[in-house]
């Protein structure tokens, strides 16, 4: 019989994955109590922090669109590809620390990639043209990418999954601070200093975070569970960071990724060219300016993630319960059929219309308040859908997390 320990995938191959679903039991495993309740909520602080970083590192840039352009006596398209290029990074770098934190740990993958991150930081900070920046935020980016994956896999390592859910909701509502503050000050910083100050404030983050991290945090993983213990050895061993990537085989698992790449596709069409549509249309000249418009976006993903992560865990506890033990992963992904069919699409057809026909303060008005329900929207979808992969395949969460 199938358990929460046992991979979809491979279950799969054996047995319709449908009765697999509904013959699998849950009972509470005794490992999650290895840490106290106060020890799970300074982990899953810990590990917000390093997540909001990524975002931090790319919301905090998109302000200074314009002036790093006039600055490097470039372009708006052509900055933009550093944008771009660090997110194709953090798709690289995220499978490559899943893989290797599942090999050797969390800790050691926290450790090695903010160090990474942290010389990117300082190489973007010293820029001297376009092709360096674009090469160090890449570096950077992919640095700062094991805050999502890895971050992922803690959290399906302390918490069950009865409470799985509601901490993913609290880490993607911290995690997404990031979108809510970094435009604001990354555009205040920009228009008083220089663009530059914001990605030396990085670096001094990423070194909090690194000697925070050596000198308290603990290993998360389950004892016996890496594969540096399961092999014997401790040496490095080269290991294919695309392997992820074979998990999406799965029908199940394809579905919800796809869900996952287009919800984040609807925020990444409303927020990463505001400065062109929003901005433009509205005569907003000044990064700080630029910055508050995103605000609402980023108020509404803190607030949807934890709202459906709570609601997704009562949801399996409800049904579970009245089922007689029966556990259905798909129970948690009820209630997200609003955020998915309704408030996405229905954010961006509104906000899309009024930026071309609504003019004046009323058209500020609605844009932001489309900005509010998409981040809600869509955080609510990604919270509850990087929740249920941990569930279906939690010996392989911080790879699943990649993977999407």
């Amino acid at each position: 019989m199938s358990s929460e320990q046992t991979p979809l995938l491979e279950a799969a191959t054996a047995v319709d994955e449908q009765n697999v679903l509904e013959e699998t039991r849950q009972e509470r495993d005794p490992i999650y109590d290895r840490f106290t309740s106060a020890q799970k909520r300074a982990i899953v602080l810990h590990v917000t922090f390093s997540g909001v970083i990524p975002l931090f590192v790319s919301g905090s840039f998109i302000p200074s669109l314009p002036q790093i352009a006039k600055e490097f006596n470039s372009t708006g398209p052509i900055i933009n590809l550093a944008v771009s290029a660090s997110v194709f990074a953090a798709c690289f770098g995220s499978l490559f620390w899943a893989v290797y934190s599942g090999y050797y740990g969390r800790k050691p993958i926290y450790l090695v990639a903010t160090l990474m991150s942290c010389i990117g930081s300082v190489g973007v900070a010293l820029a001297p043209s376009v092709a360096s920046l674009i090469f160090f935020r890449i570096f950077q980016a992919a640095g700062a990418s094991s805050g999502f994956s890895n971050s992922m896999g803690v959290i399906g390592d302390v918490y069950a999954l009865e409470e799985r859910g509601t901490a993913t909701g609290v880490f993607f509502a911290g995690v997404l601070l990031g979108p809510a503050i970094a435009p604001v000050i990354g555009g205040f910083v920009a228009e008083v200093w220089s663009w530059r100050v914001m990605q030396a404030a990085i670096f001094v983050s990423g070194v909090i975070f690194f000697i925070v991290t050596l000198l308290f945090f603990p290993e998360t993983m389950h004892p016996g569970a890496s594969g540096a213990e399961k092999a014997g050895r401790r040496g490095f061993v080269i290991l294919n960071p695309f392997q992820s990537l074979t998990l999406v085989r799965s029908p199940v698992v394809l579905c919800v990724i796809t869900a996952g790449i287009t919800t984040l596709l609807a925020d990444f069409f409303l927020v990463v060219p505001v400065a062109y549509t929003v901005a433009k249309k509205y005569n907003m000249t000044g990064e700080a300016a630029i910055g508050a418009i995103l605000i609402p976006d980023g108020l509404g993903s803190m607030m949807g993630a934890p709202i459906t992560g709570y609601l997704s865990d009562r949801t399996i506890t409800a049904r579970r319960k009245a089922r007689g033990g029966v556990w259905v992963p798909e129970d948690r992904l009820r209630g997200i059929q609003l955020s998915g069919l309704v408030l996405i699409p229905g954010s961006l057809l509104i906000a899309g219309y009024t930026t071309t026909y609504v003019d004046g303060w009323p058209g500020i008005v609605i844009n932001m308040i489309c900005l509010f329900i998409n981040g809600f929207g869509v955080d609510s979808v990604l919270a509850t859908v990087g929740a249920y992969n941990v569930d279906i395949l939690h010996d392989r969460s911080a790879e699943i997390t990649a993977a999407a």
